[in-house]
């Protein structure tokens, strides 16, 4: 049976011991091999004024050498070239605008993946009244089982900004409807969108279950199944928590606020979530005053983020329903 292999992270920006929090994150890619990742809060330098600082401006390329951005200004280009040079093959990227902190500094989100990319775009998503922008990336990946349509998004964070978020899910349940309409009888050559991404709600809020089918909205709704409950360990799979140094500043909390979502299994069940686990968790230590770990120096550990990842197995191939 062919399966892909789907990674969310958000990045964290470069808060935080970035190069050893980098060299977690690479190391931890490497073991998990996957098809295709979706990051939030990836960081780019672009000209002061440049209109790729706009939310929803978009870019992409690969594999290859079209990319034209470099690791000292382009934070996806680093992880990616940091991967190549551990032996990993060259990745298609894609990156969408979200967020400007002027100066050229951006704030985005992005796609690595060892498959071409077909199409890409950007969009902007509700909410710039609220003091935040957020966006939508999507990219069309031309994979072995057919092409995946995939959309990475990070939602508002405040916590009374549930309303922001409800619009925000709408709007992305209908870019992806307008991309690829669902219908009964799903092209042989298109798999079930996917959708990937830091929600900043947890499981039971209405912008969370509205994705997930349990919510109308203005007598609308849709259905993504929520991988993690499909095919996770039968936990709180929490992705943000205490027992992460970097999540505990936050002093929140713990919470299940990250997510991939497939509008499947379609009828052939391509699309089903077949396993579903935490990644990230792991911290490193570093001795910063002194002796060595366990010999009585001080000891900082440091996590890949202050979010823990998502791994999930998805099958691509068609089958016949269980009886």
């Amino acid at each position: 049976m062919k399966t892909l292999r789907l990674v969310t992270l958000n990045l964290w920006n470069k808060s935080g011991p970035w190069l050893e929090r980098r060299a977690s994150i690479c190391e931890e890619l490497g073991e998990h091999a996957p098809d295709l990742v979706g990051f939030q809060e990836l960081l780019r330098l672009v000209p002061d004024g440049d209109p790729g600082a706009l939310p929803g401006a978009v870019s992409s390329a690969g594999p290859g050498p079209a990319w034209s951005w470099t690791a000292q200004d382009d934070q996806l280009t680093e992880i990616e070239g940091a991967l190549r040079a551990a032996g990993g093959a060259p990745q298609s990227l894609a990156f969408v605008a979200a967020k400007s902190y002027g100066g050229g500094l951006v704030m985005g989100n992005g796609l690595m993946s060892r498959f071409p990319l077909l199409d890409v775009r950007g969009y902007a998503l509700p909410g710039e009244e609220s003091g935040e922008t957020r966006s939508l990336l999507y990219a069309l990946l031309d994979t072995p089982g057919g092409r995946l349509p995939t959309f990475v998004t990070h939602l508002n964070w405040k916590w009374h900004h549930g309303a922001v978020r409800l619009r925000q899910v709408q709007a992305i349940a209908e870019h992806i409807e307008a991309l690829h309409p669902s219908t009964e009888t799903p092209a042989d050559d298109v798999l079930p969108p996917v959708l990937l991404g830091d929600f900043n709600a947890e499981p039971d809020a209405d912008e969370i279950r509205y994705l997930r089918g349990l919510h109308t909205l203005e007598g609308k709704s849709v259905h993504f199944a929520d991988a993690w409950i499909w095919a996770g360990d039968g936990g709180p799979g929490y992705t943000f928590e205490r027992a992460n140094g970097f999540a505990a500043r936050s002093n929140e909390p713990p919470r299940r606020i990250d997510y991939v979502f497939v509008r499947g299994p379609d009828e052939r069940l391509r699309g089903e979530p077949l396993e579903a686990r935490r990644a990230f968790m792991k911290a490193r230590e570093r001795v910063v005053e002194g002796g060595e770990a366990g010999g009585g120096g001080k000891v900082e550990r440091i996590w890949p983020s202050d979010h823990y990842g998502l791994v999930v197995d998805l099958a691509v191939s068609p089958r016949e329903a269980r009886n």
